[in-house]
């Protein structure tokens, strides 16, 4: 999937087709914005606008913490850590 458009991508798929990608062929944040020459402020904010912040240990955009308006992450303990649902 070319990212290049992801602001003509819905959002209800957007952070699961980031995340594969972060998970299945680059090494970070920073490396899939070089390589789909993005401007990381852009996509960091986008996803910020739909719940998602950048969670640089695991690769991935986590949904924030639970609070007014936002559904909870079911792979983070009541910690913060995260969990094991297999």
């Amino acid at each position: 999937m070319n990212l290049r458009h992801y602001q003509s991508i819905h959002p209800d798929l957007l952070p699961g087709l980031v995340n594969t990608a972060l998970r299945n062929d680059f090494e970070d944040l920073d490396d899939l914005c070089a390589t789909y020459d993005l401007g990381r402020e852009g996509i960091v904010r986008l996803l910020s606008e739909l719940g998602y912040h950048y969670v640089a240990e695991i690769r991935q955009f986590r949904l924030r913490a639970t609070g007014e308006g936002q559904v909870p992450d079911p792979t983070l303990s009541d910690t913060g850590r995260i969990t094991d649902r297999s």
